[in-house]
């Protein structure tokens, strides 16, 4: 395969679809599903059979963009950091590729560490349009011997998704922009 860096940034609207449910209740990180089947609205790749595999860094926003001074805990809205994975799942041996945001709270926000692993837990976000912008590539998706192993490096992707956002360079930037204007149609 081709360098993934090669293909970003990688835009899409779309909707947040029911997954598989594994990320709320198996590892307790839950992700914000992109309807990849029929509710892509928008994305700067149009055969999703070519988005390349592995674990990315990127901005997403759920629902229409609120930038007026909306209450602290909203999420809806607003510019998240997110973690981001783009494949079949090798732990569970999934047959479908699927696009998996786990959207992560600003260090302060009151949800940042509300679930069973200490990461973020916002409510449903199903059927809510969802702006994203696919930024950086942290690593190839690998199967892991165990749930265990596998939160841990999820957890570290979401360090490594934090930490790179904070430091961004202008281009970089300039889709954090784009997540917080795009329309969601």
């Amino acid at each position: 395969m081709s360098n993934p860096s090669n293909h970003l940034p990688i835009r899409m609207i779309s909707h947040v679809v029911r997954g598989y449910g594994r990320g709320s209740k198996d590892l307790g990180i839950p992700t914000a599903n992109v309807n990849l089947e029929k509710g892509v609205l928008s994305c700067s790749i149009v055969d999703y059979d070519t988005l390349p595999t592995g674990i990315y860094w990127g901005f997403a926003r759920i629902g229409e963009s609120s930038n007026n001074g909306a209450e602290v805990d909203s999420v809806l809205g607003r510019v998240h950091t997110a973690a981001i994975s783009i494949g079949y799942n090798p732990t569970y041996n999934n047959k479908e590729k699927t696009v998996e945001p786990h959207l992560i709270a600003d260090p302060k926000h009151p949800k940042r560490h509300a679930s069973s692993t200490g990461e973020t837990q916002f409510q449903d976000f199903y059927e809510k349009k969802i702006v994203l912008s696919i930024v950086g590539y942290l690593r190839p998706e690998l199967p892991f011997e165990g749930l265990e192993k596998l939160v841990d490096a999820i957890k570290k992707d979401i360090i490594d998704s934090t930490e790179l956002a904070k430091s961004c360079p202008p281009s970089i930037e300039a889709e954090k922009h784009w997540v917080a204007d795009a329309s969601c149609l």
